[in-house]
Parts: structure tokens; C-alpha cells; sequence
């Protein structure tokens, strides 16, 4: 894995999307998003309850950026400038030359093919520009949009379940030239 450095923070394009860093003026997305029952009942997370734990979440999220821990994109529509979700990488492992992957997507833009588009281009980020050999991702066991969406892109589910918390299922992919 290449040494990270997010200083200049990678905004990441396709054909409809364009991912780029989150900022302060996302916060009623972010908590639209984190306060969305239908997401967060295959999330393992605190609830966003006001406006301000949203800003506290994109401040700590930019901060990680800053510490060069992890990598998360808003997903915007290019022509509309819409925020429809956000993608992840997180949990950098240089031993290992892996990392997790994340992703959450508005109920109201799901099923469009928005998050496959997206996961496509962090994933070749990934393994491109980072050079990580796996990703790994955690998903609920009934969230089968998520597990579609993993099963899509090769990876690969483990026959363990995870230890710390048995309804989630653990994937991973391994990079192949």
C-alpha cells in the first residue's frame, strides 16, 4: 500500500456521480441520512438526533481524513449537485495491505444503480491507487440490497459470522489483476 496522504482529497467521478469530501454545508443531508430509520435498522450506530451530531460527525470524519485514517465520500449527482449517500474506506491495514468499505445511499434514490456505480469506483480506487490487496465489508444478514450489491462486485462470503456481532455477515474481496 502506498503511504496514504489525503491532503488533496481525491474527488472521484463516473459517468452520473461525483464523489468528493464531505463539508460543513452537508450537514441536513448527513442528518437526513443518519436519521433515517430505514438505513439505520442494518447499521450498528447511534441515530443522529439534531443538526449538531451531523456537523459533529462531519467534523470527526474530516478529521480522520486529516489523520489520514480513512476515506469517505459524499455522493452527489453531477448535474444537480444532489446528495444522495456516502461510501467509505476505513480500518487501513498496511500488515495486511486491506481496508473495509462502507456505504449508505437514501432511501429514495435506492434501486437506480447509484450505489454500484459508486462502490465500482472506490473499489478501483482501492486497489489502484492505494494498492490494498482485500477489502472487507460487514454487512446485516437481512440487508440483501447490501449483499447483492457486494455479491456483484465478486466478494466473497466468509463461512465465519462476526464475533462481535453475530447478524452480520463478513465479505471480502481480493484483488486479481
Amino acid at each position: 500500500m502506498l503511504t496514504t496522504n489525503f491532503s488533496s482529497f481525491p474527488i472521484l467521478t463516473t459517468d452520473r456521480l461525483t464523489l468528493r469530501q464531505l463539508s460543513i454545508d452537508d450537514q441536513q443531508s448527513i442528518f437526513a441520512l443518519r436519521s433515517d430509520a430505514e438505513i439505520n435498522k442494518y447499521l450498528v450506530r447511534q441515530t443522529s438526533r439534531t443538526i449538531e451530531d451531523a456537523i459533529d460527525f462531519i467534523n470527526k470524519i474530516n478529521d480522520n481524513i486529516k489523520k489520514n485514517n480513512s476515506m469517505y465520500w459524499a455522493i452527489t449527482l453531477t448535474q444537480t449537485k444532489t446528495f444522495v449517500g456516502a461510501i467509505c474506506l476505513f480500518d487501513f491495514s498496511s500488515e495486511k495491505k486491506s481496508c473495509e468499505i462502507g456505504y449508505e445511499l437514501m432511501t429514495n434514490f435506492q434501486g437506480q444503480g447509484i450505489m454500484k456505480e459508486a462502490a465500482n469506483k472506490v473499489i478501483d480506487y482501492a486497489f489502484q491507487v492505494l494498492q490494498f490487496q482485500k477489502i472487507v465489508a460487514f454487512t446485516h444478514k437481512a440487508n440483501q440490497k447490501s449483499t447483492k450489491l457486494l455479491t456483484t462486485f465478486n466478494f466473497i462470503k466468509s463461512i465465519v459470522a462476526d464475533k462481535e456481532n453475530p447478524d452480520f455477515n463478513i465479505f471480502t474481496l481480493l484483488y486479481s489483476n
